[in-house]
Formats: structure tokens, C-alpha cells, sequence
């Protein structure tokens, strides 16, 4: 059944089992909120149950509030680029503001042409040859925390390796002092899903504060890294980036650069382990490593939902007509499982064509594509083979049942634990 033409969706007249996602008969909109314990759990049965019903569904997020939300594969890719829908929040009516903004002025709250000026000064730097250049920092780093994880037998793989190796190649690229890391981290989770308001505030003024001393510090003292690049980069007009846009770029960089690849190394491994076919396949035939990679990003991908769009104006996506200044989030996890694009969607299959899997949309589509896909593939890649490979025996240490997933966000998804062994 699809939705109504206000996009509403109403489930069949009849008591709905214990195990149903979707909220009962006098709802009008999907619960994807923390208090939905089974969508934090597992999210995919309900966007399978949304998707038989239509494209396009009301739904409240986080503390209640209502958006619209894209499940197809067909209405997202149209969404991506769809010049109606925009990325600057001075069209958002419907809330009455986002709460915590980010750090600065950042390309993902800014539409062409001001986002083709901020990507192409960014470009100039964030090349895909620099970031290939770090696959043997990448490698060392990798085998420094298996030399700390492996001899205890057992360890939380999120905190022990997941985290720590993209958070220390993002700070190592970017310029951030080894000693300044674990409070980079702390403001970035406080920031993403804070405990109280307060920490979420705290989080953004700490962490504001001290990239701009970063920044100023790097202008006063030239050097070679990412943001010190970013500070004196200019195009062939001598246009550059102004404070509040390096204050942006740093911040995304920074929360970008390592909470999603911790969750890509994470939900990697755990699904390699609940395939044991797969990993078999994997440990005999290391070619298949980047499909790999692609089918974990299209499977279970550490980013549920893209960047908040605004409707500039009404708009109809798939018969359902969206009001002016209305918030519309594409499901990037949803689409990526869509059967009507991949057969057998529910199935993690690395034996999947490369550019089948590659059709997912795990670093969006269209001018907002995620400029840090190449690096989060190539950390993906190296953290996931260095573990395999220096742990042959590696397993879960509990049940699945059992894994717990950090508080839910508007974007990211991702295991707060992932308990293993090694012998």
C-alpha cells in the first residue's frame, strides 16, 4: 500500500504483532526516535516495511520532531540532485531551528554556487593523490594498536581499533596535537548525540575555541598539513577560505573523518563474522576486498540518512506533494537495500559486481558526494585486512543479540561495542 497523498501511511485494521515496526493504527508517522528501541536495534525491517508502502513517509526523529524521509532508491538518487530541495537552512520553516548548529560555515549548509566555490578551494588540497599517500601511515598505525589489542586475548574492537585508527590519521592529517585527541573525540560525540543540552553546548563552544586557536596558530606558523593548506590556499582569482569557512572545513573534517570510518570498520568486521561464507571467501581471495568494502557500505553503511534538505518551494516527489520550508531527510541506508536497485538486497553478498555495489548511496550522490569517500575506502580497507589477517581466529566474544548501538543521531549509525576474541 502506498502512501497517502499527504504522505502519511496507515497500517491495516487489525492489532499490530509485538514484533512490528511501525507504530500503531492511529499514527500518522514513522517513530525513528531512541524510544523506537527495535528500529535502534535493527533499522532495515522498517525501512523494508516502509518501502513496500511508498517512497516518501512522515516520520519523527530524535526529540520528536516531524520530517519527511525518502526509503527508494529511484526518489533518492532524484533527491540528491533535485535543485528544489537545499542545503541552506534559511529555507527550514517547519522547525524552529536545528538545535546545536555546527562548527563554522561548512559545505554541507551552503547550495551552488556558493558550495562549488567552498568544494573546488577544498579540492585543491583534498586530493585523491594525498590521500593514497597515507596508505603506509595507515598500515604502521593499523599494526601499532593489533601489537597493544591481540596479546590481551580479547577487547572491545570499537575502542581498541575501530575508533582510534581513523580518529589518529584524521588528526594526524589535519594538524591536531597527539596529546589534544581523546578531547577532539569527546567534544564529537557530545556534539553528535549529547548525554544533556548542555553537553552538547559545551561541546560546540570547546571545540570552536580550540580550532580557532588551531587555525590562527597555523597562520602565524606555515606548515604542511591539511588545515595548514586550507589556510593558505587561494584559486586562480586569489579567492580563499574566510576564517569562518576554515572553522567549518576543520570541523568536518574532523567529525566527518572518523566517527564514520570507525562505524565502516566496525559494522565491517561484524558482518564478515555473522557471514562466515563471506569471510571464508575474503581470506581466500584478498582481490575481493574492495567489493568488500562496497557491500559493507551498501549492507550496513555507517551513515543512515544524508544532510537535512529544505523544500524552497512545494514539491511533489512520487505523488506526494511537500510543503515550502519543510525538512526532508534521504535514507541513504534505506535506498541503498531498495530491491528494485539490488537483488537481493537483504543479503551481504561480497561477490556482488564492484559497480553494482558501488551504486549504493553510502557517501550520498550528486555535488554533495562525501569528498572523504576515497580516504574512509582506503582506511576501510586496511583496517579490516590487518585485522584479518593478524587474527585468524578472530570471534565474537558475545552474542549478537547482545550489541548495543550508540544513541541515535540524525546521520550516523554505528556498534558502541563490538566485544571479540583471538583465540
Amino acid at each position: 500500500m502506498r502512501g497517502a497523498p499527504d504522505g502519511t501511511f496507515r497500517a491495516p485494521k487489525r492489532e499490530l504483532s509485538a514484533g512490528s515496526y511501525l507504530r500503531r493504527m492511529d499514527t500518522t508517522e514513522a517513530d525513528l526516535t531512541g524510544a523506537n528501541s527495535a528500529f535502534a536495534a535493527d533499522p532495515y525491517p522498517l525501512f523494508a516495511e516502509l518501502r513496500e508502502r511508498g517512497p516518501v513517509h512522515r516520520a519523527r526523529v530524535l526529540d520528536g520532531r516531524s520530517c519527511w524521509i525518502i526509503t527508494g532508491y529511484d526518489e533518492a538518487k532524484a533527491a540528491f540532485t533535485d535543485p528544489r530541495l537545499s542545503n541552506d537552512m534559511k529555507y527550514l520553516k517547519a522547525w524552529d531551528s536545528l538545535g546545536r548548529a555546527v562548527v563554522g560555515k561548512t559545505m554541507l549548509q551552503a547550495d551552488p554556487p556558493d558550495h562549488t566555490r567552498l568544494r573546488k578551494l577544498v579540492a585543491r588540497e583534498f586530493t585523491v593523490r594525498r590521500m593514497q599517500s597515507l596508505q603506509p601511515r595507515i598500515e604502521e598505525l593499523a599494526a601499532e594498536l593489533l601489537d597493544a589489542m591481540v596479546p590481551q586475548g580479547q577487547a572491545d574492537l570499537v575502542s581498541s581499533y575501530a575508533l582510534p585508527l581513523p580518529l589518529q590519521v584524521i588528526c594526524e592529517l589535519i594538524g591536531v596535537p597527539f596529546a589534544d585527541r581523546a578531547a577532539f573525540h569527546k567534544w564529537s560525540a557530545d556534539l553528535s548525540a549529547p548525554a544533556t543540552p548542555e553537553d552538547g553546548e559545551a561541546a560546540q563552544r570547546g571545540l570552536t575555541e580550540y580550532l580557532a586557536a588551531l587555525i590562527e596558530d597555523k597562520r602565524r606558523t606555515p606548515c604542511d598539513d591539511l588545515i595548514g593548506a586550507l589556510v593558505n590556499t587561494t584559486d586562480e582569482n586569489g579567492d580563499s577560505l574566510s576564517s569562518d569557512e576554515l572553522l567549518g572545513m576543520s570541523f568536518l573534517l574532523l567529525v566527518g573523518g572518523h566517527e564514520s570510518t570507525a562505524n565502516l570498520i566496525a559494522s565491517g568486521t561484524l558482518a564478515l563474522l555473522r557471514h562466515p561464507e563471506q569471510l571464508a571467501a575474503l581470506r581466500a581471495d584478498w582481490s575481493l576486498l574492495d567489493t568488500a568494502v562496497e557491500e559493507v557500505l551498501r549492507y550496513d553503511g555507517p551513515v543512515e540518512f544524508a544532510a537535512l534538505r529544505y523544500t524552497k518551494e512545494p514539491i511533489d516527489i512520487a505523488g506526494t506533494v511537500i510543503g515550502e520550508g519543510e525538512v526532508i531527510m534521504i535514507g541513504q541506508s534505506s535506498s541503498s537495500r531498495d530491491p528494485k536497485r539490488f537483488p537481493n538486497p537483504d543479503s551481504f553478498d561480497i561477490s556482488r559486481d564492484l559497480r553494482e555495489a558501488r551504486a549504493h548511496f553510502g557517501f550520498g550522490f550528486g555535488v554533495h558526494h562525501c569528498l572523504g569517500a576515497p580516504l574512509a575506502r582506503l582506511e576501510g580497507a586496511i583496517g579490516i585486512r590487518a585485522l584479518l589477517q593478524r587474527c585468524p581466529d578472530l570471534a565474537l566474544a558475545v552474542d549478537p543479540a547482545e550489541l548495543t548501538y550508540c544513541p541515535p543521531t540524525f546521520f550516523m549509525r554505528g556498534l558502541k561495542e563490538l566485544p571479540v576474541r583471538f583465540q
